[in-house]
């Protein structure tokens, strides 16, 4: 449900291509691969199958989750990274339909009855979900949002009872979830409710993570360690390499890649329920769901601390990752579409509120601000303003090199503070000592929210510190000691009895 609030129109215009060719093109290598793989450890075809298609599938509410604590959710790669995990869920519940269909008859006839049934359902309700979304969505959600305990309720009693809907009509619970959270992504209360549910979601991991090692089963461990350790390697470093080089020639820059790579560097709860329902239809045996449970467990944790550390990786990695790159990343470049920047006297990092305004006051002054930003919907607001922006991410190395520095006097950096989270690098300190570190000679100036954070970047090398809250604190004192009541003015008394004043 709440993969599906963030699927909003937008989103499918601008990435439906990229996303779609990504999603498939990973899951076609993988089950390619990952086949002769699992056959040449041993498994007999049909298991090497169920393995492989296993394998494709990557934990997009863990990965929502990780971007999310990151703040990668509206970046490039992590915009991207979302399509084509729908793209697989998508898959996924097209492969679980399909064995639903083959448990609910015995002959083929009767299968392919079942999946057009099934197909039948799916549309029937995406079509319903449609009537809402056009009509019902926006005036409901209004008049709940007047008391937010209703709109939150009324999104819980709404994706379970779209979960129930697909799961009576065999489409699935994830899909009616997944249709239940689009249904919202398009209204204005969609981000107030993904934040009242998040906590809701994190607690409820804890429980996904309880089914998945009660149902490890301990016998059989030992027989499946090498083949477990195999196949986890072949997805922990396979699959991003996999998504990188279909990235790569459609164009997008190997940095992109790379962090959207590791995002499919584990396995998710479709592969095990995916595995499971071969199980129960007699095709695999209980050593396959074993296998695929320890690969699960495996790949889970270790690529945790790969998309934690995601910025890192690439650093150590850049010099290795060229052939992955074509010579002119045409992608990128199309995504910003202003044209090349004028050069500029300030250039100004982070378009959010603080910063949009920082940049039109400089410019009313008749400075030339040059914004960077990695939102696409912040950018469109600064241009709309008539503020000179460029698409970038300013934690990118290899994006600060190309931007304009003759007759720089300031680079001013505004990013928002990290909150607790996977993470331990706070965007505004990555972006200062890779300036530094490639000799950038102008002054920089950073926001910092405390004390703290203000001695860290000073210790850094920074120029200014800004502190918005104390900055605006004592701005608003000056104003109100300089305050002058205006004069009393008279105003006459409709009795005629006496003269009252305002």
């Amino acid at each position: 449900f709440l993969v599906g609030l963030k699927l909003d129109l937008q989103l499918v215009r601008t990435l439906g291509a990229v996303a779609l060719t990504t999603g498939l093109g990973q899951v076609a290598f993988t089950t390619a691969f990952g086949y002769l793989l699992a056959l040449a450890l041993g498994l007999d075809a049909v298991a090497a199958l169920y393995v492989a298609v296993a394998l494709t599938f990557s934990s997009t509410i863990i990965i929502v989750k990780l971007l999310s604590d990151k703040r990668e959710i509206d970046a490039l790669h992590g915009r991207i990274a979302l399509g084509f995990l729908i793209v697989q869920d998508f898959v996924v519940v097209l492969a679980m339909i399909v064995l639903s269909s083959l448990a609910a008859g015995t002959g083929e006839g009767s299968a392919a009855r079942g999946v057009l049934q099934v197909a039948v359902a799916g549309g029937a309700t995406v079509l319903l979900v449609g009537v809402f979304v056009r009509w019902i969505a926006d005036p409901l959600l209004e008049r709940l949002a007047r008391a937010p305990e209703l709109l939150v309720a009324f999104a819980m009693g709404w994706a379970a009872l779209l979960a129930a809907t697909g799961d009576h009509l065999g489409f699935g619970k994830e899909l009616g979830g997944l249709l239940a959270g689009i249904s919202f992504a398009s209204t204005p209360y969609r981000e107030a409710i993904a934040a009242r549910l998040a906590p809701l979601r994190d607690f409820l991991l804890l429980f996904f993570f309880l089914a998945l090692g009660a149902g490890l089963q301990f016998e059989a461990l030992g027989e499946q360690l090498v083949a477990s350790v195999v196949l986890a390697l072949f997805v922990l470093i396979g699959n991003p390499l996999i998504v990188l080089a279909i990235m790569g020639v459609l164009g997008y820059r190997k940095r992109t890649g790379f962090l959207a790579g590791l995002t499919v560097a584990q396995i998710s709860e479709f592969s095990l329920i995916f595995i499971a329902m071969g199980v129960s239809l007699g095709h695999v045996d209980d050593s396959a769901l074993a296998l695929v449970t320890l690969v699960g467990l495996i790949t889970i944790a270790a690529s945790t601390y790969m998309i934690t550390w995601s910025h890192t990786l690439y650093r150590w990695l850049e010099p290795f990752l060229g052939i992955f790159e074509r010579r002119v990343p045409r992608r990128e470049p199309g995504l910003d579409s202003a044209p090349p920047a004028r050069d500029a006297d300030v250039i100004l990092f982070g378009l959010g509120r603080y910063g949009t305004a920082l940049a039109r006051a400089l410019t009313e002054q008749g400075q030339r601000v040059l914004g960077v930003d990695f939102d696409p919907v912040a950018l469109a607001h600064a241009r709309a303003l008539g503020l000179d922006a460029r698409f970038g991410d300013a934690s990118d190395p290899e994006f600060l090199g190309h931007l304009p520095t003759k007759g720089l006097t300031w680079a001013v950096c505004t990013l928002p503070a990290h909150g607790p989270g996977p993470t331990h690098d706070d965007p505004s300190e990555v972006l200062l000592r890779s300036l530094r570190e490639q000799g950038f000679e102008s002054r920089i100036a950073v926001t910092a929210h405390g004390e703290q954070a203000a001695s860290r970047v000073t210790e850094l090398g920074a120029d200014l510190v800004l502190l918005p809250f104390r900055d605006a604190a004592l701005e608003a004192a000056d104003l109100l000691r300089e305050e002058r009541r205006p004069p009393a003015t008279p105003v006459p008394d409709p009795t005629g009895q006496k003269e009252l004043y305002a």
